[in-house]
């Protein structure tokens, strides 16, 4: 049976991450023809036979080209792993207000069109905490993500801009943060992330690690209902693949903290298969 082309939109060549033992696991996956292609460069993709933007890092930071992209694979009918319309709508976390008006537990958010104090005092008025995170709604990897205590200024890189403000939950250091892995629709492993002695953020980039974790069943339950929830908004069927992100708010329930539908590191070497039903699942929207 001959192994479909696949390419890969991956970063820039001067993105600062390391990828490549990434890069060395797809290609272990999907053979040594793999394609990997500068996402902001995306040229000749109607000559595969699936993209996945699963290494599109950075596209954060670039939202017009990123944005134009999907349009264009829209456009010109490119088969997606994950449809280009869930790209669109995972792109900008405003979302969890949809989600959360369908029930899902999100972590409280606010968005606020331009930043100021005055913001923050009613998050913190309306969240009953003097500890904020805040971050941009179109964001990865902890870009221009800042816990701020009450005395806190804003930084500077934030002043004005759109963002999102949401509680600190404790529970990101305490106990760390969930994250699911589902590859067409289908249960495959779970991890917990943990930040840096002093940090809250849980990149390896600043310091996190993950471990294996057996995900409750309450946090089973609540990422399918979660990505029901999506694919109900978006009127998409079922995902290629997606990562839930979970924590635990001050009562001990898990909140949703995010959906990873379009570039999540679905650190394989936790997967009991080590990454087969992943592949599979791919290859199979080809």
């Amino acid at each position: 049976m001959t192994m479909p082309r696949i390419a890969i939109l991956c970063p820039i060549p001067e993105y600062e991450e390391d990828w490549s033992h990434i890069k060395a696991d797809y290609a272990r996956l999907f053979g040594p023809e793999t394609a990997f292609i500068d996402w902001t460069i995306a040229e000749g993709l109607a000559d595969y036979d699936l993209v996945t933007p699963l290494l599109a890092w950075g596209y954060q930071r670039n939202c017009p080209r990123w944005f134009a992209l999907l349009d264009r694979l829209e456009a010109q009918d490119i088969r997606l792993s994950n449809p280009a319309r869930i790209l669109r709508w995972n792109s900008d976390k405003a979302y969890l207000a949809e989600l959360g008006s369908l029930g899902i537990a999100c972590v409280p958010t606010r968005v606020t069109e331009s930043l100021d104090m005055s913001s923050l005092n009613a998050a913190r008025a309306e969240f009953e905490t003097d500890t904020l995170v805040i971050k941009p709604p179109i964001s990865g990897g902890a870009d221009g993500t800042f816990r701020l205590a009450h005395d806190s200024a804003i930084p500077a890189l934030a002043v004005g801009k759109r963002t999102m403000i949401q509680p600190y939950l404790p529970a990101i250091a305490a106990e760390g943060e969930y994250s699911l892995f589902y590859f067409n629709g289908q249960f495959s492993h779970s991890i917990i992330k943990r930040p840096a002695e002093g940090d809250f953020r849980v990149q390896d980039q600043f310091g996190g690690y993950e471990t294996h974790a057996v995900a409750p069943d309450d946090a089973k339950e609540m990422a399918v209902a979660a990505l029901a929830a999506a694919s109900h908004i978006t009127d998409t069927e079922t995902l290629a693949y997606a990562r839930v992100d979970l924590v635990r708010d001050e009562k001990g329930q898990f909140r949703l903290m995010e959906l990873e539908l379009i570039e999540p590191s679905l650190f394989l070497r936790f997967a009991p298969d080590n990454g087969i039903a992943f592949a599979a699942a791919l290859m199979s929207k080809a």
